[in-house]
């Protein structure tokens, strides 16, 4: 993807993933999916829910717009989906997340997600 194309980039979908470890705590990173264009980004590396929500994401007010705007996270935090996951289900998350674009991967990890944290809560 070049320069420009990435610029275009107008996410539909946010994801809060917590990486949940029995030595080292939690890990938060921040993910934003773009479907039209099979655009990714991500930001990672917050130890602190609260430091991801202070973190200033940058974003495009529309997607031929030349303005270019930051949004705290807090706000996004509002509309995305917040995944807990163990050190297995992040790395199936993180190659999920680099490997050439499939909508249908993501529909089958997003239902298996939802199923286990539904059994969980039960």
């Amino acid at each position: 993807m070049n320069r420009r194309q990435r610029n275009k980039i107008v996410p539909n979908i946010w994801i809060i993933s917590t990486k949940r470890s029995d030595t080292a705590g939690n890990y938060f990173a921040l993910y934003a999916i773009d479907w039209r264009r099979g655009a990714r980004l991500s930001w990672e590396g917050w130890k602190r829910y609260e430091d991801v929500l202070q973190f200033h994401v940058p974003i495009k007010r529309k997607v031929e717009g030349r303005a270019h705007s930051s949004q705290p996270a807090a706000k996004i935090a509002k509309k995305a989906l917040y995944l807990q996951l163990n050190e297995a289900q992040y790395g199936e998350l993180e190659q999920l997340f680099y490997q050439p674009f499939s909508r249908k991967r993501w529909k089958v990890f997003m239902k298996e997600h939802k199923r286990k944290e539904e059994a969980s809560l039960k």
